[in-house]
């Protein structure tokens, strides 16, 4: 940020009075909004973890002294308008966080805002907002290359939803020398105000990590043996001969671990023959060979490494839930390193997990680290990874065993693929991503062909796409079958349920069909079970699709349940259903191997077989059981 941005404090002249009280209850109730506006403000040169503190003490920092004169005016938004107590503190955190942003001179004593604040402060954790899809990381990247003043100008109109006159006017009374400037740069990024609502940029709702384990712990050691000797030091010297006896095979406290030593040498990273998955009795990652054209550029794989095993603060780092995010055992493996779109991208693998690091052509600035589980995948789940996402698109790296890609819409299951190019080193054209926000009337999925076959996959925003699988949980196969598409398509848009959970696979079971009263037509009931990488968190849907509807409707779901799995393919489900003549019915269907299903609570009825049928009522709420032919019982999913 240019020291010009900021100009003298100007003197407040309106005849409006903001008492303490009057600004507390305005900053109590808008808290998370004048967070998330301060945080945007800020620079993102600081770093997500002194982002989000400075943010939150900035904030705290905004209530006046005493009855102060207020002349900004109010807030746009309903429930604000007309309150002089909110544009007071607003205008204060929008005035400090352009300070914070304000380089530190040696002339001149630094502002309270530039310094790291003391409060609030977590020892031993680094916190940051959840990670957002590429359009948020493309906007957040835009908003970092404009000036303080011009991230103010587009968050207050973006934001607080304030006209071009009206900003200009908080921006000169925060200080800003020309807001006519400010607010032609900031035209130069597009608007896209429901993106700054995001979790993204939300410094409310946080991620914690740990800080530099091994750093920290170093310290500690370095302190506690600094008093030790101090302590012990004349007692040392009385003793007697040699002193204390030998620790035994221990090394030094300050010896390196030489494998830890060696995950940082770019020199001894694993490279793979290009040829060696041809002879191997394996499909999976550890055959992948070294790909992309800068697979040799020791100085960016040394960076790599070196940010895979100290992120700083200024790294944007994201881990699949139940992925570990410390440093490498050993020398890695790599699987690329080249230039993608607007990116320098690497790809390492240390047997559990991949890793990927990523930074922008022209520097260093904004880099990310992204780790994903990858244990055991195997044949499909081994067969492609994540190379980037930018502007609702993702490119993918292939395994070389896979000879052809193609793009596929789940919910157009007539539609045939339209084929993608697989450059030299395996990186597909951009596929355009699934939907994250608004209507879902489409979703795109990916298909590969290898010797053995066709399979589906999909971006669920990790590092490797979830496989997409059909049939019964005993014997799932291919979704890329004419039945198995058309069994698909209803279902796709439910995936989104499924998005950031670290997804290996999903299938799609039809286990029942079920005549519909008064209707003379035929609903199906599908589940769909999505399994983890780490074997927790598995979430199943029951879902109802009644014939000529888009969707399915949600029925009964669960999380952790073995319920439509291998384990226990068992599964029953209920809806309450509106016939066109205007009755209302409890629908329940079960699986194969249902001996009889029975309705409690709200609705009695009982049936033999796997199907039930019971005229009620709207909003009638009922428990559903049922026996099994072995003798067992099983509830109804909720």
């Amino acid at each position: 940020m240019q020291s010009q941005d900021v100009a003298p404090r100007p003197t407040a002249s309106s005849g409006q009075v903001v008492d303490v009280a009057q600004a507390e209850a305005a900053l109590v109730e808008h808290y998370p909004r004048l967070v998330r506006l301060a945080y945007l403000v800020l620079p993102p040169s600081l770093g997500r973890n002194r982002r989000v503190l400075t943010a939150h003490a900035l904030t705290q920092r905004a209530l006046p002294r005493r009855r102060t004169p207020s002349s900004v005016i109010p807030a746009q938004a309903t429930g604000r308008d007309g309150d002089p107590g909110y544009a007071f503190v607003r205008l204060t955190v929008v005035r400090t966080a352009l300070e914070a942003g304000l380089p530190l001179r040696r002339t001149a004593w630094p502002k309270r805002s530039q310094l790291p604040p003391l409060l609030p402060h977590v020892w031993g954790l680094r916190l940051f907002p959840r990670s957002g899809g590429a359009d948020e990381l493309a906007l957040d990247q835009r908003l970092s290359a404009l000036s303080g003043a011009a991230r103010a100008a587009y968050v207050l109109r973006g934001l607080e939803k304030l006209a071009d006159a009206d900003v200009r006017r908080v921006l000169a009374a925060a200080g800003v020398g020309d807001p006519r400037a400010a607010l032609a740069q900031a035209d130069r990024v597009e608007a896209r105000d429901p993106l700054l609502h995001s979790p993204e940029f939300d410094p409310c709702a946080l991620h914690a990590r740990p800080t530099d384990l091994m750093r920290r712990r170093q310290h500690m050691k370095a302190a506690l043996a600094a008093g030790a000797a101090v302590a012990v030091c004349g007692a040392l010297l009385a003793l007697p001969g040699d002193g204390w006896g030998p620790e035994g095979p221990a090394a030094p406290s300050y010896a390196q671990n030489p494998a830890a030593v060696a995950a940082l040498d770019p020199g001894k990273v694993t490279r793979v023959s290009p040829a060696a998955w041809r002879t191997s009795a394996r499909t999976d990652l550890s055959v992948w060979p070294a790909r992309g054209n800068l697979a040799g550029d020791s100085a960016l794989l040394r960076r790599a490494l070196a940010v895979w095993a100290r992120p700083g603060g200024s790294v944007q780092v994201s881990a699949t839930p139940g992925t570990p995010a410390g440093a490498p055992p050993g020398p890695p493996q790599l699987l690329y390193a080249g230039d993608v779109d607007q990116a320098r991208v690497v790809l390492f693998h240390d047997g559990l997990r991949i890793a990927r690091y990523a930074e922008p052509r022209d520097g260093t600035g904004g880099a990310a680290l992204d780790f994903a589980r990858a244990d055991g995948a195997l044949g499909a789940e081994a067969s492609a990874v994540v190379l980037d996402r930018a502007d609702g698109n993702v490119r993918y790296l292939t395994a070389p065993w896979v000879t052809g890609a193609a793009e596929r819409d789940l919910m157009k299951p007539t539609a045939g693929p339209t084929a993608l190019t697989l450059s030299a080193d395996g990186a597909t054209s951009p596929v355009a991503g699934p939907a994250r926000t608004g209507a879902c009337t489409s979703w795109n999925a990916l298909q590969l062909t290898d010797a053995t076959g066709t399979r589906l996959m999909t971006d669920l925003g990790e590092l490797i796409p979830a496989h997409l699988t059909s049939g019964a949980p005993s014997s799932p196969h291919e979704a890329t079958g004419a039945a198995a598409l058309a069994n698909w398509a209803p279902f796709a848009c439910s995936l989104t349920a499924m998005r950031s959970e670290g997804v290996r696979s999903v299938n799609a079971w039809q286990y029942a069909r079920q005549p519909l009263p008064d209707a003379g037509a035929e609903a199906a009931w599908v589940c769909t079970r999505a399994d983890t990488w780490r074997g927790e968190g598995t979430r199943v849907l029951a879902q109802f699709h009644t014939p000529g509807g888009t969707y399915g409707a949600v029925a009964a779901k669960a999380e952790n349940s073995p319920a439509c799995g291998a384990r226990d393919p068992h599964v029953l489900a209920g809806v309450l259903w509106k016939s066109g003549t205007g009755a209302w019915y409890l629908l329940a269907a079960g699986s194969k191997g249902t001996a009889s299903v029975i309705a409690t609570g709200g609705v009695t009825g009982s049936a033999q077989g796997p199907l039930l049928a019971v005229r009620t009522r709207q909003g009638a709420q009922a428990g559903l059981r049922g026996n099994l032919t072995d003798g067992r019982s099983v509830t109804g999913l909720r």
